[in-house]
């Protein structure tokens, strides 16, 4: 089951057939075994084999479970979270909420565990002063 986001207000514009809806840059594409819409709080939730696509941003997420936050703006990543971008960086945890208003990302180990990160670090963004020890 697979149903795209378009920086829905509600869970109802989020379960209106998405098929037409032309690529803009809030459409987030979300695949899972199952998913359900709750038109009262405005959440999203996918649970089984997550699988998110967010082509503007050049991402791409699998989790166990996935929650939309529509009037939050917010999507809440859990269970063997891995985030890949085209640019090569890299996140894995249990979980990650990511802000979509703000492009913020936390993640969070599981007990005992560890949050991994794997980034591109370009020379064009090397410091203007050399660190001196």
């Amino acid at each position: 089951m697979s149903f795209s986001l378009a920086a829905a207000t509600s869970a109802q514009e989020l379960m209106a057939p998405q098929s037409d809806a032309p690529a803009d840059d809030g459409l987030i594409t979300i695949e899972s075994d199952s998913q359900s819409a709750d038109n009262v709080t405005g959440v999203v939730t996918a649970t089984g084999n997550v699988r998110i696509v967010y082509p503007t941003r050049g991402m791409v997420a699998t989790s166990r479970q996935a929650q939309y936050f529509s009037r939050e703006g917010r999507l809440v990543l859990s269970g063997d979270v891995d985030v890949v971008q085209n640019d090569g960086n890299s996140i894995s945890a249990e979980r990650v909420t990511y802000d979509l208003n703000d492009e913020r990302a936390l993640a969070m180990p599981s007990i005992g565990g560890q949050v991994r990160s794997t980034m591109m670090i370009r020379p064009d963004n090397t410091a203007r002063t050399p660190l001196t020890p």
